[in-house]
């Protein structure tokens, strides 16, 4: 089958996981602290590709190679809850999961109050349990202070400012997306250390995905797979003649 067939078929499906990444984007829109992606392209001139029946040809065209991410800042808005916190200029709040020892950053600040029961165990006393609040993101992750610790919330301080701590990565590109605004950082993001942005309670950071920007992106995508699935039907229409001919 000849070349342009190949490289129309890839570009079809490459069209349509970079209009997977703008539709998550256009889909988080309103979601607080998350930060857009952008697919990146590669040329196929030496890699190959896998396909639906297997590896396509060097020379195919153009692949998504990765998935980019666009750390800037966007607007805060201010929301009147307590336990909403933004940050105002660079870093992370840090998160803790306690059940698999995850520890996950984000920008989205909308916090709340947990609680469980702990075993207290003193000498010569019965054991017996405290109920301990904790700041949580909501899906069981704790709140880490600024010297990485999960914050507890004393009784009768839940509308208080808490110590949220707030973390630098050395290297933000590279940082692995794990959902729900949340980023973990592995060796090539460098070292954390805290950082002394500004913490404002009753605010949050919006979305920095720009619904505008995003549709035009899915326009382009679409006209991008149009023209892909024209090629392909005139590369099988050559090809169609040629074998005609041959006949």
């Amino acid at each position: 089958m000849i070349q342009g067939f190949y490289s129309a078929a890839t570009g079809a499906q490459q069209q349509m996981k970079k209009m997977d990444v703008q539709s998550n984007n256009i889909a988080n829109v309103n979601t607080y602290g998350f930060k857009a992606e952008r697919a990146s392209f590669g040329a196929l001139m030496y890699g190959m590709v896998e396909g639906t029946e297997g590896d396509l040809p060097r020379g195919s065209g153009a692949a998504v190679v990765s998935t980019g991410t666009d750390f800037s800042s966007a607007a805060i808005e201010e929301t009147g809850r307590s336990q909403d916190y933004a940050i105002i200029g660079e870093g992370y709040f840090g998160l803790y999961d306690p059940e698999t020892e995850e520890i996950s950053f984000t920008r989205d600040g909308s916090f709340a109050l947990g609680s469980y029961q702990r075993l207290v165990e003193e000498e010569g006393e019965e054991p017996y349990y405290e109920q301990v609040f904790y700041l949580t993101d909501g899906e069981g992750r704790q709140v880490l202070d600024r010297q990485g610790y999960p914050i507890e919330v004393e009784d009768g301080g839940y509308d208080d400012v808490q110590p949220v701590g707030v973390f630098t990565i050395q290297y933000q590109d590279g940082l692995q997306h794990v959902g729900s605004g949340r980023f973990v950082a592995g060796e090539k993001n460098g070292q954390i250390w805290l950082s002394q942005a500004e913490v404002r309670q009753g605010y949050l950071e919006s979305s920095n995905a720009d619904l505008a920007t995003e549709l035009g992106k899915v326009i382009e995508a679409q006209r991008a797979y149009s023209y892909a699935l024209r090629m392909m039907t005139t590369a099988d229409e050559v090809e169609t003649t040629v074998v005609n001919l041959a006949n």
